[in-house]
């Protein structure tokens, strides 16, 4: 097929699905036309099969905000027509599906083309429920050929608040499991840890939502009963405050702040425990890739965060802002080789069960062909 994916090109979760599924459909066969305003983190078009198109969007004095919505739109019918697509798959529902439909309208005396709208947590339980996107949220959804989401929690949440009608098909995130593997060695450690701390890690996009003061404050205690030093991965509007707050508890030397990564799949098995205290998770990527790469995570019992992990089997769920309920689990981890092997292969097993690219790819297939078949 012909598949045109829209989603935004920075460090979130919707962003990092959406390029991870192009890339997954492109080894599969499928042409890939990714339409953003920028090249996609994790994306190198020099892969086959996988295009970028640019929507470039101009500023006139007479605009206060640059109308990106209408020239996605346009860009979307543009591509559409040139290769052929068959669909258009947009990530994040504001303003991605609100352009679909009108690249479908723009196309429509010529051709149906059908749009899929994936909902991936904060376009729902944030933007959408503001009231000023509100209308324009349940709108978009109503008039999407297909919706999916990432999780069971996500999917109940959007019928509660929206009353949406359609059919949601409900197609969790994956993980790649021969990308995303254990490192028993640890290699290349030490450049972190030189006298041997145990590691610990955090990704996110460090929006207050994922709480990453928590990690550093979880740190402290953990410190005061085994050696252990944090990664940090991403960036955001906390992290100047984590780093204000690690100097304020004395800890600032046993937290390395990486930044934005392009490959955490080289990161990632380097730590022993995944931290996780968000104050709400539509289903916790980062918490899948941690565990497909033998890192148990600690995080929050939150949203659709239970559905991928455990309690106690291949990871812990603590509630949000207890921090000392966090550190100890970590510290039983950090002190027990026995049970953090079997929480390890626990987790693996699970990941590769479940959420492998093998066994979600093929949903995404036959939605696809569900959804053209109809059109």
């Amino acid at each position: 097929m012909n598949i045109g994916i829209t989603c935004y090109p920075t460090y979130g979760g919707s962003g990092i699905v959406a390029t991870e599924l192009g890339l997954e459909l492109a080894i599969r066969g499928h042409e890939i036309h990714f339409i953003s305003y920028a090249n996609p983190i994790r994306l190198d078009p020099g892969i086959p099969r996988i295009h970028y198109h640019e929507v470039e969007v101009s500023t006139y004095p007479l605009f206060q905000y640059p109308p990106y919505c209408l020239a996605l739109a346009s860009r979307m019918a543009e591509v559409a027509e040139a290769y052929d697509l068959d669909l258009l798959h947009v990530h994040y529902a504001i303003p991605h599906s609100i352009a679909a439909m009108l690249a479908q309208q723009m196309l429509a005396p010529k051709r149906r083309l059908p749009f899929i709208t994936t909902l991936h947590g904060t376009d729902i339980t944030l933007v959408g429920v503001d009231q000023s996107y509100f209308p324009i949220t349940k709108f978009s959804m109503e008039k999407s050929d297909g919706v999916t989401t990432v999780s069971d929690y996500l999917r109940s949440r959007t019928v509660e608040v929206f009353d949406v009608r359609n059919e949601i098909r409900v197609i969790k995130n994956f993980v790649n499991c021969d990308v995303y593997h254990p490192d028993n060695e640890k290699t290349g450690a030490a450049q972190f840890a030189p006298a041997g701390e145990k590691l610990l890690i955090h990704l996110s996009n460090f929006r207050p939502v994922k709480r990453v003061l928590d990690c550093v404050r979880i740190l402290a205690e953990v410190r005061k009963s085994v050696p252990a030093h944090l990664l940090m991965a991403g960036d955001g509007p906390d992290r100047s405050p984590a780093e204000h707050l690690a100097r304020d508890l004395k800890v600032d030397r046993h937290i390395s702040f990486l930044g934005k990564q392009d490959h955490v799949e080289r990161l990632i098995p380097l730590a022993h425990v995944l931290l996780m205290p968000s104050e709400l998770e539509s289903f916790g990527l980062a918490a899948l890739e941690a565990m497909a790469c033998g890192v148990v995570p600690v995080a929050t019992r939150v949203g659709g965060v239970p559905e991928l992990i455990t309690d106690g089997e291949d990871g812990y769920l603590e509630a949000v802002g207890d921090v000392a309920a966090q550190a100890a689990r970590v510290v039983a981890l950090l002190t027990d080789d026995q049970l953090h092997y079997k929480m390890a292969k626990t987790g693996r097993w699970n990941a590769a069960e479940r959420f492998c690219h093998e066994k979600i790819i093929p949903q995404y297939e036959q939605y696809y062909r569900d959804v053209v078949a109809r059109a």
